[in-house]
């Protein structure tokens, strides 16, 4: 099998010179990489539409519109709607052809693997939920055609997926060790990790870290991840580097309240100074009274105004103690709108940030996602650990399960996912 580690050493023992097909000459320019999108649907404000419209159209980069210098030429989508975007997009880019199956936008209608990079999108569109209120998206399914093919072709190509791994931790790790094993790129993962702070600051490498809340208001399984991405990509900086976690525990109607009311972790709950100093940083915290003024919501509002609320509290292996917290109200009042962390650091100081996400109607922040994408094809390698997406999938689904449990505190030896974070800070702050 030519994997891409063969296929470097292959093309290094040759000097680094590309192999000419037929009518090809020393002069000619070098070959721009074919992408694949894979897609439940197309449409607008659809992560696909977000994703795959900025390696067709570009995007603002830098102080100017930057275009990727690669081309997706196929697409196939699984649902087709009378919002569908994907026809327009093929009649508007004469190199865009849509595929009826993953295989033949895999081989572009031939036998064996055309493509150079392949983009896996299993986000919205019409799908089933299970008993705990996940969203069953195929990104597993679509994952494991992407691999019969690579299999078929003696060839790899590096995988981007969206989000999560998959609503299923066991489909996750097998994803995992399937890239692993066959040795190509992969990377995956939620946008929030790499878009705009405010300040724009990253946690210092190798900080000691003792305990960190993360705020928003999303929702289970699908929201979860989120929020578990943003957090890990601060505490993973921490001194030791990802060790793993030990147990997460769910809360949610009187356990979550009552940890509410416990001021601690010791006592049940999580540091009260580091939920107001996420709250703090939020720049769409609900006003919790029609006054002149803005006042900062005391906790009476704040059960008053999202009383279905819940939390995950997670411990890591090396002894730090962190909280998601998703704010949330049946009848659509919300507290926050955007996520925001703060972590006690060893020197007892707060460390606080907004994950700023501008423009909503835009969704900017997929611009340094895909800026990181196009890396990930130009390299083969991905940015930022497979890992950090690994453990924030573990993360989510035992999140979830416990509460399924009803607020179970599960004991997590499936994730002692060790890892070292990248020294470079890779958010946005052009």
């Amino acid at each position: 099998m030519m994997t891409r580690r063969r296929f470097v050493a292959t093309t290094a023992a040759c000097g680094g010179a590309q192999v000419l097909g037929v009518g090809s000459s020393l002069a000619a320019q070098p070959k721009r990489p074919k992408i694949a999108a894979l897609t439940t649907i197309y449409q607008k404000y659809s992560h696909a539409q977000h994703i795959v419209d900025r390696f067709l159209e570009g995007y603002g980069w830098e102080g100017r519109h930057h275009r990727p210098e690669m081309d997706v030429v196929s697409l196939y989508v699984e649902q087709v709607g009378e919002n569908d975007l994907s026809r327009e997009r093929s009649r508007r880019h004469a190199q865009l052809k849509i595929y009826p199956s993953i295989a033949e936008a895999l081989t572009l209608g031939g036998t064996n693997l055309a493509v150079d990079g392949v983009l896996l999108i299993g986000e919205h569109g019409s799908y089933p939920t299970n008993e705990r209120g996940q969203t069953l998206y195929p990104r597993y399914e679509y994952f494991q055609q992407v691999v019969d093919v690579y299999r078929r072709s003696g060839r790899t190509a590096p995988v981007f997926n969206d989000k999560h791994l998959s609503w299923n931790w066991e489909f996750a790790k097998e994803m995992y060790d399937t890239a692993k094993e066959m040795d190509f790129g992969f990377m995956a993962g939620s946008s929030l990790p790499v878009t705009w702070r405010q300040p724009s600051i990253d946690l210092p490498l190798g900080e000691p870290v003792k305990e960190a809340v993360c705020i928003w208001s999303g929702g289970v399984d699908g929201g979860d991840i989120h929020v578990f991405e943003a957090m890990q990509s601060i505490v993973e900086r921490r001194s030791g580097g990802e060790v793993g976690v030990l147990s997460i525990q769910a809360l949610r109607g009187e356990s979550f309240w009552k940890a509410f009311a416990a001021g601690s972790w010791e006592a049940g709950g999580w540091d009260d100074e580091l939920l107001d100093a996420a709250l703090a940083r939020s720049h769409m915290l609900t006003p919790a009274k029609s006054t002149y003024n803005h006042v900062f919501p005391t906790r009476d509002d704040i059960k008053r105004m999202v009383p279905d609320s819940y939390a995950y509290r997670v411990e890591y292996a090396d002894g730090l103690k962190a909280t998601v917290i998703q704010f949330q109200s049946t009848d659509g009042q919300s507290l926050v709108g955007d996520p925001n962390l703060a972590a006690r650091l060893g020197n007892g100081q707060v460390f606080s940030l907004l994950f700023y996400l501008p423009y909503r109607s835009l969704r900017n922040f997929f611009s340094p996602q895909v800026h990181h994408i196009e890396s990930l094809f130009s390299t083969g390698k991905s940015p930022y650990p497979i890992e950090r997406t690994l453990l924030t999938t573990g993360l989510t689904a035992a999140g979830v399960e416990s509460l399924h449990l009803d607020g179970k505190k599960l004991s997590t030896p499936h994730l002692a996912i060790k890892y070292q974070p990248v020294p470079e800070s890779l958010f946005w702050r052009t």
